[in-house]
């Protein structure tokens, strides 16, 4: 049986930076503040300062992605309070915290929602009308692996 789940016209939205890519998710978050302005933002620690400074308005401010604000933002997602994930990642550098990462962007697939891991697909991601109004998202049916992991 097919389960949805409906994202608002006002997303949601989880913002993630690698420390090579701030500076490009704040140039971006800037170009986009008018729009931006129409959905509620949460971020990792230091990309939730730097985008709370840039905006000159409050973002929900998790833990820094190695400590853990990777994960948190995981959790929201499996909990459904967060529509749309922009992760802007290093693909050139290895990070120490590669695994939360991965399992970050797995959740986001698991779940079916939005997300963007580079500019121009956030740009397509923002523009689509899509974007500001409400959404029926679908959520695939998991209850084999529930039931395999009761067992």
């Amino acid at each position: 049986m097919e389960q949805t789940r409906i994202l608002g016209a006002r997303k949601r939205i989880a913002l993630v930076a690698h420390d090579n890519k701030k500076k490009e998710l704040i140039d971006w978050v800037v170009y986009n503040k008018t729009a931006l302005s129409r959905h509620e933002l949460l971020a990792t620690g230091t990309t939730g300062r730097l985008i709370e400074e840039a905006l000159d308005r409050s973002v929900k401010k998790l833990l820094s992605g190695p400590l853990g604000g990777d994960q948190q933002i995981g959790a929201l997602i499996a909990e459904g309070q967060v529509d749309v994930l922009v992760f802007f990642w290093d693909p050139m550098e290895a990070q120490p915290h590669d695994p939360d990462i991965k399992a970050l962007l797995r959740l986001a697939v698991t779940w079916n929602i939005p997300f963007a891991c580079d500019r121009a697909t956030a740009d397509f991601l923002l523009t689509s009308p899509l974007m500001h109004e409400a959404y029926t998202c679908s959520i695939p049916d998991y209850s084999t692996y529930i039931k395999r992991e009761m067992k």
